[in-house]
C-alpha cells in the first residue's frame, strides 16, 4: 500500500505544472489569473461535492468544526494564493523554474514543519541528510534557473 501512496503523492505532484498550464491559459481567456483561479476553485469545489456526494460522507457537525482552531480554516487562502500564484507565473517564468521554485519552498517549509512536529505532521528531527536535501534542491533551482 506504501507504494500506491508514493506513486498518488508523485502523480499530484506532476498535476502542478498542468494545473499552472491550464489555469494561465483560462486566464488568456477569463481576464486575468484571478478569474481563472476563481473558475478553478469553482469546478474543483463541484467536483469534491460531486465525490463527497457520491461517497455519502456524513456532513461535518457544526460543534466539531468550531473546535478547529483557527488557522485550520486556512488551507483554502493557501490553495487560492498557490493557484493563483501558478496561474500567473507560468507565462512569465517557465514551467521548470516556477516547480522548481515551487518545490523548493514546499521542501524547506515541509523540513521546518516536520523539525517542530506542527498539526499533524509526525515530528522528525532536521538531520544532515535533510541539510543536504535541500541543498541540493536549491543548487536545482539554480541550474534549472540558469540554463
Amino acid at each position: 500500500m506504501l507504494y500506491f501512496w508514493l506513486a498518488l503523492a508523485f502523480v499530484a505532484g506532476m498535476m502542478m505544472p498542468m494545473q499552472a498550464g491550464v489555469n494561465s491559459t483560462l486566464a488568456l481567456h477569463s481576464n486575468g489569473a484571478l478569474w481563472a483561479s476563481w473558475i478553478s476553485f469553482a469546478v474543483g469545489t463541484a467536483a469534491l461535492f460531486g465525490v463527497v456526494l457520491a461517497m455519502r460522507y456524513n456532513w461535518p457537525i457544526a460543534t466539531e468544526l468550531r473546535q478547529a482552531p483557527w488557522w485550520a480554516w486556512t488551507g483554502g487562502f493557501m490553495g487560492a494564493l498557490f493557484v493563483a500564484t501558478g496561474a500567473f507565473l507560468a507565462p512569465r517564468i517557465g514551467a521548470a523554474t516556477m516547480v522548481a521554485l515551487l518545490v523548493a519552498g514546499q521542501l524547506i517549509m515541509s523540513v521546518i514543519l516536520d523539525h517542530i512536529g506542527w498539526a499533524t505532521f509526525p515530528q522528525h528531527e532536521i538531520n544532515l541528510g535533510r541539510i543536504l536535501g535541500v541543498l541540493c534542491l536549491i543548487a536545482g533551482v539554480v541550474l534549472i534557473r540558469m540554463y
